[in-house]
């Protein structure tokens, strides 16, 4: 093989070579590797349709507080919808349309509340429930999904996924950032209780290895029951936090 040395030394007059066979094929160039998230995304996706769930549509990185807070049953006065929190957006700042019929019913169930509810009491705000933001979270999409279904003529079962970024304005540190991926799954049918979720929960996370697993009670406004769900990292030797569940409270649906 002809080397740089001998190039520098001259050497490569007197030397002999084999013929250069340019008909030969090259060494295959390694290429289009998966990015690792896009890479996990992939892979989650694959589970999510092998369980038999349909995938959301999640193209609406902007969003209204109304869908992305007021039909989640989340009242205005919630610390999670302050500027520290969400990045409100400033052009356009408010949303152009929103569903006058539906506006009505969640604007009732927050002020004198209903299906069993009492609600938050308060006077709620048109103004407030338009602004823009960055969706904080892919319950936006599902909040969305659940009214489409509700309009079918005819009910039944559904099983959605979403998989796809929201944005946070958080201090960013090593388990923070301003936007990162967020995994959802809901389940539509009659007569389900915490024990299926649960159990479709534990299904899930075996999937993808975790197979240890503790559910601690816990708050959301718009789930109740509501379940923090850890996982135990064999590497790190503890229980980690890696979910949250709950069951859609009346109010909102």
């Amino acid at each position: 093989d002809l080397t740089a040395e001998m190039l520098a030394s001259g050497s490569w007059e007197n030397a002999s070579f084999k013929k250069y066979n340019f008909a030969a094929a090259g060494k295959p160039i390694e290429s289009g590797y998966f990015h690792p998230l896009l890479k996990v995304r992939t892979e989650i996706r694959q589970i999510f349709f092998e369980m038999g769930f349909e995938e959301m549509p999640t193209n609406r990185f902007v969003e209204s507080g109304f869908w992305n807070f007021d039909a989640l049953f989340q009242p205005q006065q919630h610390p999670a919808r302050d500027l520290h929190d969400t990045f409100y957006v400033s052009s356009p700042a408010e949303a152009l349309t929103l569903p006058e019929d539906y506006v009505e019913k969640v604007k009732a169930v927050h002020e004198v509340g209903g299906y069993g509810s009492i609600g938050y009491r308060y006077k709620w705000a048109l103004a407030e429930a338009k602004k823009n933001l960055l969706r904080t979270h892919t319950t936006a999409v599902s909040s969305r999904m659940l009214k489409a279904v509700a309009e079918e003529p005819v009910f039944r079962p559904r099983k959605f996924f979403s998989i796809d970024r929201v944005f946070r304005n958080e201090d960013m540190d090593q388990t923070h950032l301003c936007e990162f991926h967020q995994i959802e799954g809901m389940v539509i049918d009659r007569n389900l209780c915490l024990g299926d979720m649960i159990g479709l929960c534990a299904n899930f996370f075996e999937k993808i290895g975790i197979t240890q697993l503790k559910f601690k009670p816990a708050y959301n406004p718009y789930t109740e029951p509501s379940m923090e769900i850890f996982g135990f990292h064999p590497g790190l030797g503890k229980w980690v936090e890696i979910g949250h569940s709950g069951i859609f409270r009346p109010e909102m649906l």
